[in-house]
């Protein structure tokens, strides 16, 4: 027995030796992320999201939380301090707890010193080879097995940890590599990211969250479930009081007053902006970055809450209980900075999908300003007049198409804003045609649209699909008078500690696509959309507000988009599975949900009016056409509109009566 005992110390320690040479200094061993780490700041400069693994900094035994320790001690292995890494006693208490609970001897608890977990932590010394493990994930798996074989190699190695470093360099390696969950590389990093301050001002309510997480970090990561961490947190409490680290007092004011979240990260780490700034900004700078790096956004913090706090005022007041539809809101400045954006309702099985920027629908009258953008910049008036009767089109290789309006009914002849006001379907495709739909697809393309547009007359009735974020960008474009808008979310990139910017805005005002004056114009035709129109439910008291409802065929998407002179605020809603709503029109619930992110977002705001005017009519007239005279136009009450059960009209047809409506205004209609 002492051959053998002697041949195998001889082997145990020529192993130790091995790895005591091999081990290098503490100050090397801190950071062993593979990757770095993205923190974002709002638009006041205060961090709102975190992105990677983040390293918090270097931190010490002798410069954290006197709590903090003492909670990771009490938790992880009460006798740190006594064993020279490895403990026979914590192995022997394991094997005994996993044997009696029907697993393998060294299957479950691993009675593992803090060295040995170092030990781990460090994967016994080996390295990241990409060659060796198709990724980081299955490296970290390895390095964390269990098993007879793994135990075996991380005696030595915890031995030669002891005999090359000091209790506190092992301690203070575990504190900085630890994961903790969300992220969090280290305590510092945990602390700033759940509390929002210093591992070194923690108090024992938070150390002990904090040592609990040490358990199983992404079942206990309090973003994840408050309550949950906050039990595990009570058994730390629980082992603290035990060992004496807290009086009965002090243990039992921590349990009446577990860990609050900062604000940051109730916030689950910025939700969809943070996600759409990452998506938005180069891989290399972002997602696949290997340095630390901090981006300046466009977020304002108190517009996010204020934009969450409608969406869910409405559903809980205006909704039915129990709905399953899901919507999305942006708000934005007139240069297309984004200030809020809420990717979709928190529903089980939503996901992370971001329906602000990634789910493409169909725009129903939504689309229709840019018709009446290009009409505008040609030098028509809003007073202009349009007849809304029937009519049709050949479309060749799809024959008629003939428009309707959404109440079936016809108005005559109506002026250019009212037909935007009241989103009358015929009137919108006329003007299309006649302005010339190739034009109306430059232009919606230039203001930002950039899904490919139908072809047919039915781009004018919001065929096509675009985002959220498109259409409120386009809209911001009308807002600045008739430049291009390009959203943002990102101000500037720098690394960490430093003040050289690597990376500057991502977008803002480009270049011009209407006259301002044709903007101008615009402008008034919308504000009337809310005065006199489908808009109604998006006025604001003391405000001036323009803006636009859509809503598809089978009402499968609600839209509204409108602005303040300091905001404009697109909101979609409908169905993932494109399902249609009930009752639902973008002058209903979309309109409301508008009124009340504005009214929660100008809270304090001065109002402004809006630049509008109405310019005079500057188009030629073809010659012989009679000058403009209210008196000769027919009523929309005296046109004998068609009816096919009326005795009076023996074999006339739709078309017939529309073809006679038409030779009755042929010589005052400016469109004929």
């Amino acid at each position: 027995m002492w051959r053998v005992t002697a041949v195998t110390s001889l082997v145990v320690g020529a192993i130790v030796l091995y790895f005591y040479a091999h081990l290098p200094p503490v100050t090397d061993l801190l950071d062993g992320r593979a990757r770095g780490s993205v923190t974002m700041l709002d638009e006041n400069g205060a961090v709102f999201a975190w992105r990677g693994e983040t390293f918090g900094g270097q931190i010490t035994p002798d410069n954290v939380s006197v709590d903090l320790h003492d909670a990771v001690i009490a938790t992880e292995d009460k006798r740190f301090y006594y064993h020279f890494g490895i403990s026979p006693r914590g192995i022997a208490s394991a094997i005994r707890i996993n044997l009696s609970e029907g697993r393998g001897a060294f299957s479950g608890n691993g009675g593992s010193t803090i060295t040995q977990q170092v030990a781990k932590l460090l994967c016994l010394g080996q390295s990241y080879d990409p060659a060796v493990w198709k990724s980081e994930a299955e490296y970290e798996r390895d390095c964390r097995s269990g098993g007879m074989v793994r135990k075996l190699k991380e005696v030595p190695f915890s031995i030669a940890m002891e005999l090359k470093y000091s209790k506190k360099d092992i301690l203070t390696i575990y504190f900085n590599r630890a994961y903790l969950g969300a992220g969090a590389r280290g305590f510092e990093a945990a602390s700033q990211r759940y509390f929002g301050k210093s591992a070194a001002n923690v108090g024992p309510a938070e150390a002990a969250m904090l040592a609990g997480l040490l358990k199983a970090p992404s079942t206990y990561a309090p973003t994840g479930n408050i309550n949950r961490a906050r039990d595990r947190a009570a058994v730390v409490i629980g082992l603290m009081e035990e060992q004496g680290y807290l009086t009965k007092a002090e243990a039992d004011e921590a349990r009446a007053n577990p860990a609050e979240l900062s604000e940051a990260a109730r916030q689950k780490m910025g939700g969809f902006f943070a996600d759409w700034v990452m998506e938005t900004t180069p891989d290399y700078l972002a997602s696949a970055t290997t340095e630390d790096v901090v981006i300046q956004t466009t977020l304002n913090q108190k517009i996010q809450n204020q934009a969450q706090e409608a969406l869910k005022w409405v559903f809980d007041n205006k909704v039915k209980a129990g709905s399953k539809a899901q919507a999305a809101i942006v708000v934005m400045s007139a240069d297309g900075a984004v200030r809020g954006m809420v990717g979709g309702r928190d529903l089980p099985q939503a996901g992370d999908f971001n329906r602000a920027t990634q789910a493409l629908r169909q725009t129903g009258s939504a689309f229709k300003p840019f018709i009446y953008a290009v009409a505008m910049d040609l030098g028509y008036s809003p007073m202009d007049l349009v007849d809304d009767a029937p009519w049709s089109i050949n479309v060749p290789g799809s024959g008629i198409y003939a428009p309707k309006n959404y109440d079936n009914k016809f108005k005559g002849l109506i002026s250019l804003t009212q037909a935007l006001a009241e989103s009358r379907n015929i009137p919108a495709v006329k003007i299309q045609e006649m302005v010339g739909r190739d034009l109306v697809k430059q232009v919606a393309t230039d203001f930002g649209i950039a899904t490919n547009l139908a072809d047919g007359p039915a781009l004018a009735l919001g065929a096509s699909e675009s985002t959220l974020i498109e259409m409120t960008g386009a809209y911001a474009g009308i807002l600045n008078g008739g430049s291009a808008v390009t959203p943002y979310g990102l101000v500037s990139l720098k690394l960490q500690h430093e003040d050289e910017e690597l990376f500057g805005q991502g977008g803002g005002i480009g270049e011009r696509v209407i006259s301002e004056t044709a903007a101008h114009a615009l402008i008034y035709m919308m504000t009337q959309v809310i005065e006199n129109g489908t808009g109604g439910r998006a006025r604001l008291p003391g405000f001036e507000v323009a803006g636009k409802t859509g809503t598809t065929n089978s009402a499968r998407d609600a839209w509204f988009v409108g602005f303040t002179a300091d905001y404009v605020v697109g909101v979609w809603i409908g169905y993932d599975d494109n399902k249609p709503l009930t009752g639902v029109t973008g002058g209903g619930l979309p309109a409301e949900i508008f009124h009340e992110v504005m009214v929660r977002i100008n809270e304090g705001v001065t109002p402004k009016p809006l630049p509008q005017e109405i310019p005079m009519n500057t188009v030629t007239l073809p010659e012989g056409t009679q000058p403009y005279n209210p008196d000769d136009f027919v009523q929309p009450e005296d046109v004998p509109y068609f009816d096919g059960s009326n005795p009076n009209q023996p074999g006339m047809t739709e078309d017939d009566l529309a073809q006679q409506i038409l030779n009755e205004l042929l010589g005052v209609n400016r469109n004929n």
